[in-house]
């Protein structure tokens, strides 16, 4: 409660003193602590990261808020160095928190311009330094001569021209002595409000150490108690997977008696045609015996019509002998013919010259 708190008093004081200059969104890391090697997530997802200028002490701060948890609180100076350290992720070292930060960021556009962006920063605070360097030099250089040249009134009341500009410029610098120590007393009062803020935030911080150390405790717990659930649950599938495969072997014997049922019904189907045919064999026997005696009779038939045949054949032969005989005889008796048609050819035609000599 007391880190929220602060929290949310360091955020209105930003909004009223600071002013965000850029803003980008990012992961933001830490380093280890312990092995100031390892990386170690300050935000579980992309957070906003801007730049903010405080108009009261001219500083410049990075500052990035996860919900109400305040994860980067950094000031500029001008020895800080951005790193690159791949193409997405780049790096700065904290001093004053006595840490490392990490930003890894989406594309390498938006890491360019963040890096461009903290040099720009990192020159506007050396700039700041340097001149407000120059103004404490100015302002005892000032209170040096006021001491020199005296404030009495006896010297202003025998000077001349010269020491009337002078007392005029003494007057000046007593003035600006004076809002110098204004602004001391000012910065002193800053400063203790700084240092109580600082202490809270001590506390706050080593509140939320302990919290941390109480969180890793129970994300230790946790782990173990995941371990122990992860094993379960490994026993859980391999017990599933046993099951699904004697499941797959019930479905594979459920399939075989089916298919066995029903060569069963088959084969009762088949008994039951051979039954009604063993009913009927008698009379397929008696069948068979008259069908026998028919055949019987059919060969004998069957025989006497090979011997009509063969008798048949026996005349066809010598009808065909005949025939030839006959056709010798008949091509013997045209061939007489016709000469007898030619014999008569030649005597009608001495006929007809008897007749046409008479």
């Amino acid at each position: 409660m007391l880190f929220h708190s602060l929290a949310s008093r360091d955020n209105r004081c930003q909004k009223l003193q600071e002013q965000p200059i850029f803003t980008t969104r990012a992961h933001v890391f830490q380093i280890d602590p312990n092995t100031k090697k390892n990386w170690v997530p300050a935000s579980k997802q992309a957070v906003t990261v801007s730049y903010f200028y405080d108009v009261t002490r001219n500083s410049y701060r990075i500052i990035s808020v996860d919900g109400a948890k305040v994860i980067i609180n950094s000031t500029i100076t001008p020895n800080m160095t951005f790193t690159k350290t791949s193409q997405k992720f780049g790096q700065w070292a904290d001093s004053r928190a006595n840490t490392v930060f990490g930003l890894g960021f989406s594309s390498e556009q938006q890491l360019t311009k963040f890096a461009e962006k903290f040099l720009e920063v990192k020159e506007a605070a050396r700039l700041a330094r340097d001149k407000s360097q120059e103004k404490i030099e100015t302002s005892s250089n000032h209170s040096q001569a006021s001491s020199i040249n005296g404030t009495d009134d006896e010297k202003a009341s025998h000077a001349g021209p010269a020491d009337t500009h002078l007392k005029s410029e003494n007057d000046k610098l007593k003035i600006a002595l004076t809002q110098s120590a204004a602004n001391v007393k000012k910065w002193e009062v800053e400063l203790q409000t700084l240092r109580e803020s600082n202490a809270r935030l001590t506390a706050a911080l080593q509140e939320s150490a302990a919290s941390a150390e109480q969180w890793k405790r129970q994300f230790s717990v946790c782990r173990d108690e995941n371990d122990r659930l992860r094993h379960k649950i490994d026993e859980l599938e391999e017990q599933c997977s046993e099951i699904n495969r004697e499941k797959e072997k019930n479905t594979q014997l459920k399939r075989r008696i089916e298919e066995l049922e029903s060569e069963l019904q088959e084969k009762e189907t088949e008994l039951k045609d051979l039954r009604k045919q063993s009913e009927i064999i008698p009379q397929l026997m008696s069948e068979c015996e008259y069908v026998s005696e028919k055949l019987e009779a059919a060969e004998r038939d069957n025989q006497n019509l090979e011997d009509k045949v063969r008798s048949l054949k026996t005349d066809i032969e010598e009808s065909k002998y005949r025939q030839r005989h006959l056709k010798v005889e008949l091509k013997n008796f045209l061939e007489v013919l016709d000469g007898k048609i030619d014999d008569l050819h030649d005597f009608r035609r001495g006929l007809s010259k008897l007749g046409t000599d008479n």
